[in-house]
């Protein structure tokens, strides 16, 4: 197929911005744009918000308070500011922002290939024909493909595997014990729902840092937002573009909110073990590293404390003093091997994360690991960029609190480029249009 010149395209097919992904990232990005009268469109390949729609469980609900809920042109208007948006709520959320402008948004169309055309311009494959745009953003997060490794294989049929973005509800699944492997924030609120659900549940403890709900009369959201953790630029973080690659603290916005003490849930009968290491036969075995993996999440808990500590000291503010965590369990000789057929577990969740899958963009912009080069979310190829990825500028970068910056500052680089690219004319017809 040749790449169709400009003269041959048919202008209702070329946009000067075209935004792939219809999330909240999507959505945030054409805010900005519309804001600044340039006209594009979003491809989205489900509908508005899927992700949240169809990858999350029953009783998910935000790990962050719903103040923390700032789209541009529309923060969180509830009356439950510190409460936690449950799944369908997150959706009527982002159903409520799309209204409030109308976005040019187009559901059910999937982007199967980006490229750069002979003319400068960029070709979009869709599942609706060819497209073509000036300025690309890329807007579809960072977690495309499910993880489930190999080792899954070593298992019968007769067991039931999932992946956590498949898990809905205790009822779904069928009956037996439960093996959830992996403790980041998918993997102990999955274990939660089960646990409080009555099964017996086997929980594979990795390295997954954990934070208390509240501290000293306050959630601890508030106090690291207070400090200023939520805007620092990840080249200020002392583990710079390292960190984009480190876990999230499990913590629960259920019920109103707690902490998630996994030592409290084995006392109440949860089953803790490392690892998984091997499976040999109907065998599992475990790293002996529970309570090593334990004792650094708690730490990690404890030192985000001592932080908010010494922000009360050094502003000497009035805040309630509270004892610190004390642990409720320790892991005396715990099981490094135990066979599943024997414990009757009949469902496995793999609870590991998800990869990118980048592999529809030929443009060069990635890195050596596929992860996309870029700063800000501007990309080495000038037209092209990123947004909603994690830790794309700060913390909130990948969350609702900071995606808003970030599609500020990419909305100034496009109609930067934009303006520099319009004929006079155009520029003139496009200043009365917005009465300037």
């Amino acid at each position: 197929m040749h790449d169709a010149s400009a003269s041959e395209r048919s202008t209702d097919l070329h946009y000067p911005v075209i935004v792939v992904g219809g999330g909240q990232a999507g959505l945030a990005m054409s805010y900005c744009l519309k804001e600044r009268g340039i006209d594009h469109l979003i491809f989205e390949k489900h509908r508005l918000g899927e992700a949240w729609r169809s990858k999350r469980w029953d009783s998910f609900c935000l790990v962050t308070p719903n103040w923390q809920c700032q789209l541009p042109g529309f923060d969180y208007y509830g009356n439950d500011p510190h409460g936690f948006m449950a799944k369908e709520e997150i959706v009527q959320y982002l159903e409520a922002y799309a209204r409030s402008f109308n976005p040019p948004l187009r559901e059910g169309i999937l982007v199967s290939n980006l490229r750069a055309d002979d003319s400068g311009a960029f070709a979009i494959k869709t599942s609706r024909g060819d497209y073509f745009a000036d300025q690309v953003v890329v807007a579809t997060g960072g977690y495309h493909v499910e993880t489930i490794p190999r080792i899954a294989e070593r298992f019968p049929p007769t067991v039931k595997q999932l992946h956590s973005a498949e898990y809905r509800n205790p009822g779904t699944l069928p009956a037996g014990e439960v093996l959830v492997i992996g403790s980041g924030q998918s993997g102990c609120q999955i274990a939660e729902d089960l646990h409080l659900a009555g099964r017996q549940v086997h929980l594979c403890v990795g390295g997954a840092p954990r934070t208390a709900r509240r501290y000293r009369g306050k959630d601890v959201v508030v106090w690291l937002h207070q400090m200023g953790y939520y805007n620092m630029p990840v080249n200020e973080h002392p583990l710079k573009e390292r960190v984009r690659a480190k876990a999230n603290h499990y913590v629960t916005g259920r019920d109103g909110g707690r902490d998630i003490d996994l030592r409290k849930f084995a006392l109440e009968g949860m089953k803790l073990y490392g690892r998984l290491q091997d499976v040999r036969g109907n065998v599992l075995r475990f790293a002996d590293d529970l309570k090593q993996n334990l004792d650094q999440s708690d730490s990690v808990a404890e030192s985000i404390k001592t932080t908010i500590d010494k922000y009360i000291e050094a502003n000497q503010l009035v805040a309630p003093l509270e004892p610190r965590y004390q642990p409720l369990w320790e892991p005396t000789n715990p099981s490094l091997e135990l066979d599943y057929v024997e414990a009757k577990i009949s469902v496995i969740i793999w609870s590991v994360g998800f990869r990118t899958d980048y592999s529809w963009i030929e443009i060069p912009i990635f890195d050596g690991k596929g992860y996309p080069s870029h700063r800000r979310g501007v990309t080495s190829v000038p037209g092209v960029y990123f947004i909603g990825l994690p830790w794309q500028y700060t913390w909130g970068s990948g969350r609702f609190s900071g995606v808003a910056q970030d599609a500020r500052f990419l909305a100034d680089c496009i109609e930067g480029r934009h303006s520099d690219s319009m004929p006079k004319t155009g520029k003139l017809l496009n200043q009365l249009a917005l009465g300037s």
